[in-house]
Order: C-alpha cells, then sequence, then structure tokens
C-alpha cells in the first residue's frame, strides 16, 4: 500500500521552522513544503530559496485554501494561532502548530472543540524540548514508585536575557500578541505534567522591573503587560508541594534544574546539560550520576512523529487536548496575577 504524500503549506517561518522544522520535514520522504507565507515576503522569498519551496504567498489564506497541500505548520506568534488552526482545519488540512498553543483558555478552548469536529485531521502542538532527552525516565521513576511519595517539586530556570533595559520589546514580553504565555512557563509545565501529572492550586507573585520598551522596527515605546520574573507554588494532584521559579532578569544564573524530593528517594535534573543525580534516603551519602538508559532517551522526532500520525494514525503529544492543560495552568497564573489569590484547578 503507498503511503500518503504530504504536502505543506508553512504560516510564518520563523527561528525554530527554520533551525528544526524545515531540517525536519526534509528528512521524512514523499514529504514536501509547497508554500510559504511571513509577516513580510522578503522574509518567505528567503526562507523560500534555501529551501528550494516554490511558491510564496501574501497571506494566510492563499495557503489553506490551495487543494495541493493536506497539512499547515503554523509558525506565527501565539495571537495568530486559533484563526489560522481554525481555518485550515475547516479547509481539510492536518495542523501542526508551534508551541504557545495559544494566548488564552478561550482560545484554546476554540482550536480543541474544531479539532473534534474533524476526528480523521491530525492536530499536534511543538513539543517543548527543554527536559526532552530525560523526560521519559523521570516519568517512569516517579510511577514504578522508585522515589516514593512525591512531597516537593522545584523547577527553576533563570536566565538574563531581560536584564537590559535597553533592550527591545520581545513578542514575549507583548501581551497582545502572547496573552496569558509567560516566557517558557508553559512549555516546562507541559513536559512536567506527563512526569508527574497536573496541579491543582496556582498561587502566582509577578514583577515587570522594565514597564516600557522601545518597538525594534519603529522605536515606539512599548508597554510591557508580562512578568519578566515570576513565581508559582501550589499543591500538585498528587499531593506534592511545588515551586517554580522563572526570571528572564538573573544575572550569572545557575543551571536551570528540575528537583523532585521523594520520602525514597531526590532525583535532580540539569537542564543544561541533560544529566540526572539521584539520591536514595537513608542510603546515599550525597547525590549521585544516574544514567538515562539509551531505550528512555527521549529525542527530537516531531515532525516524524506529525508524518506518522498522518500515514499511520498514531498518537500524537501533545495535541491539542493536551495542550489544554497547560493552557488551564497558564490561565490560573494570570488570574492569580491580577487578583492576588490561590486559583483552584482544573476549570470547568
Amino acid at each position: 500500500m503507498a503511503q500518503v504524500p504530504i504536502r505543506i503549506g508553512i504560516i510564518g517561518a520563523g527561528g525554530i521552522v527554520k533551525t528544526k522544522h524545515l531540517p525536519g520535514f526534509s528528512k521524512i520522504d514523499d514529504c514536501k513544503v509547497l508554500v510559504v507565507c511571513n509577516r513580510r515576503r522578503a522574509t518567505a522569498e528567503a526562507v523560500a530559496k534555501e529551501w528550494n519551496i516554490p511558491d510564496v504567498v501574501d497571506g494566510p489564506e492563499e495557503v489553506t485554501k490551495r487543494a495541493d497541500i493536506n497539512a499547515v505548520l503554523i509558525g506565527t506568534y501565539p495571537n495568530l494561532h486559533k484563526d489560522l488552526a481554525i481555518a485550515a482545519l475547516k479547509a481539510g488540512k492536518h495542523v501542526f502548530c508551534q508551541a504557545r498553543m495559544a494566548r488564552n483558555l478561550a482560545e484554546a478552548k476554540e482550536m480543541l472543540n474544531e479539532a473534534k469536529r474533524h476526528p480523521k485531521l491530525v492536530n499536534q502542538i511543538c513539543i517543548g524540548p527543554r527536559i526532552q532527552p530525560g523526560e521519559k525516565f523521570m516519568a517512569k521513576l516517579v510511577k514504578d514508585g522508585e522515589l516514593g511519595a512525591l512531597r516537593m517539586v522545584r523547577a527553576n530556570f533563570l536566565l538574563g536575557d531581560a536584564l537590559d533595559p535597553n533592550l527591545p520589546m520581545h513578542w514575549r514580553f507583548d501581551r497582545t500578541l502572547s496573552g496569558n504565555q509567560i516566557m517558557g512557563v508553559g512549555i516546562i509545565y507541559e513536559a512536567l505534567n506527563r512526569v508527574f501529572g497536573p496541579a491543582r492550586t496556582v498561587t502566582a507573585s509577578g514583577k515587570v522591573f522594565t514597564p516600557v520598551r522601545k518597538d525594534k522596527e519603529t522605536g515606539k515605546p512599548q508597554k510591557v503587560e508580562i512578568p519578566e520574573s515570576v513565581c508559582m507554588t501550589g499543591e500538585l494532584e498528587n499531593g506534592a508541594h511545588y515551586v517554580f521559579t522563572f526570571s528572564g532578569i538573573t544575572a550569572f544564573p545557575p543551571p536551570p534544574t528540575i528537583e523532585i524530593y521523594g520520602t525514597k528517594a531526590v532525583l535532580v535534573y540539569d537542564q543544561a546539560t541533560h544529566t540526572l543525580r539521584m539520591g536514595k534516603v537513608g542510603k546515599s551519602k550525597e547525590l549521585e550520576p544516574l544514567a538515562i538508559p539509551p531505550k528512555l532517551r527521549g529525542e527530537w522526532t516531531t515532525e516524524q512523529d506529525f508524518a506518522n500520525a498522518i500515514r499511520k494514525g498514531t498518537p500524537v503529544s501533545p495535541d491539542f487536548k493536551e495542550g489544554m492543560i497547560y493552557m488551564q495552568f497558564m490561565e490560573a497564573v494570570r488570574l492569580s496575577l491580577d487578583q492576588g489569590k490561590t486559583i483552584k484547578l482544573p476549570f470547568k
């Protein structure tokens, strides 16, 4: 039986599309990108030239309406994800959406509801790669009870990319474009949810240190409405306490880590080196290196996963349904920041 040809149209060809998705799709047999559009035609033409993409168009509707494609890759800012995903699904196209599913929970629900109307079409969100190499192994250790009952989980992700107040406005700090998304919180939470499950409560505190930044294109001042530093704490559904700390204003930051404290053992994941250390309560004198088994070491296969889902019907992770979990968390974080109180999950 001949395999299904995959013919892709790209809407939004930014950094990760050029460094990850285009190389990934280029390695898949009988998979071709036929058309691309970007905010500026000149940048779309540059991408088309580099990757031998036959057509460049000026608008998203010129991509979704084409009869010669069966999949759409959405690589735009989050503010366009909802409308583009729904348009593509209505046009009968499989949808691969860049991470940060949407700006808010309401938009994400619309995406999921539309996807449910098209059960034969694949809907996939780009996976967050931050802890991908160790994710499966950590999840297995937790599931198998190797750590005992979980008591505390800490995620620390500190950067200095927003430390300089003279740096121009970045889209990740523009609420019009990003909505409730804050730095890499949603992407990390998506992965952590697969390791030890979702949060039951959220209490958040955030701070904007540079309230105005200049638009890098126009030079006009823009208000910064998304925190440059945020802390979240609460209870997980498994009963453990958690503390997540994210910041873009830390000089000389330590390596980002995931720390899981259980009654039987402690597990620490270094996100910079993708290495694990583990110590057994009452047995180990200190944390010792723990090798990730080759069979459980995660690799970047997201483009191949999308192709397999189209051709073989295999499940993808995350899809829109799974994306709703981190969209709920980000909604709760936003509500907690705005209202100054603890928010309970899940929303009904």
